[in-house]
């Protein structure tokens, strides 16, 4: 039986994780988390091991936080695991330390598991590069009121496929928290606006604006389950794969 170890797995993602694993009957060989007390499932105790973990798991998730990020990917490379990231926030540290270890493991990293999001993603990608910079590319997200980072994970990834769409770097094109007077909209932005309240489990919506007209694509996410399935589906593949660095459009067969 594959088993499974989860980085932040006192978390609220690393507990519906856990849930999906036994119900894809999967095995859990444990999880680690910043106190290390608790229990992941019923009888298999939370550590503060990373590489203890690495070492018993077939394959690790991590859903933890961006300073942990270093210390899990040591442990999976000193093991010889393959790990799934979804850990949000990430800097470009974060992901020069992915790729180090993408020559060693297999590395999928992804802002969103959800497989709806990550259909939504192709086809905001086909969409930009069909649609011409009279569009205006607009992405408003809307997470519960516990979230800490802005944009959303999700949100740039949704902004990476509309700037591969058009052939532009994301970082030199994004526009974020406008205030006050910021001056006509350059043309070929792609801007971001960030809501945050209650507990919506993650809302998204990519508008293509011109002249007259507007189409508007969005996923709502209801709950964290289409996340954990997701993570589930992704590790089950990756496990298969050799070292490299992969996201959710190889899960998906894009």
């Amino acid at each position: 039986m594959t088993t499974i170890g989860i980085f932040g797995a006192a978390g609220r993602m690393g507990q519906a994780i856990a849930q999906a694993a036994a119900n894809a009957d999967l095995g859990i060989a444990g999880g680690t988390d910043r106190d290390g007390t608790g229990e992941i499932a019923p009888g298999i105790a939370i550590g503060n091991d990373p590489l203890a973990l690495a070492e018993t798991a077939d394959i690790l998730i991590d859903f933890s936080v961006p300073g942990a990020l270093s210390a899990h990917l040591d442990a999976c490379i000193a093991a010889r695991k393959p790990i799934l990231i979804g850990t949000t926030g990430l800097e470009p540290v974060h992901h020069a330390l992915i790729d180090s270890a993408s020559a060693h493991i297999p590395v999928l990293q992804t802002g969103n598991t959800s497989l709806g999001v990550n259909l939504l993603a192709a086809l905001v990608q086909q969409a930009a590069a069909a649609l011409d910079i009279n569009w205006d590319i607009e992405i408003v997200e809307m997470h519960h009121r516990h979230k800490v980072d802005a944009p959303s994970g999700t949100a740039l990834l949704l902004g990476e496929a509309a700037a591969a769409g058009r052939a532009i770097t994301l970082a030199d094109h994004s526009e974020r928290g406008r205030d006050g007077i910021t001056g006509p909209r350059a043309p070929d932005a792609i801007g971001f606006a960030s809501l945050r309240g209650g507990s919506v489990a993650g809302d998204h919506q990519v508008i293509f604006a011109t002249e007259g007209e507007r189409i508007e694509i969005g996923h709502r996410a209801e709950n964290r389950t289409i996340f954990a399935r997701g993570a589930i589906k992704a590790a089950i593949w990756l496990i298969r794969q050799p070292a490299g660095r992969y996201d959710m459009k190889g899960v998906l067969g894009l």
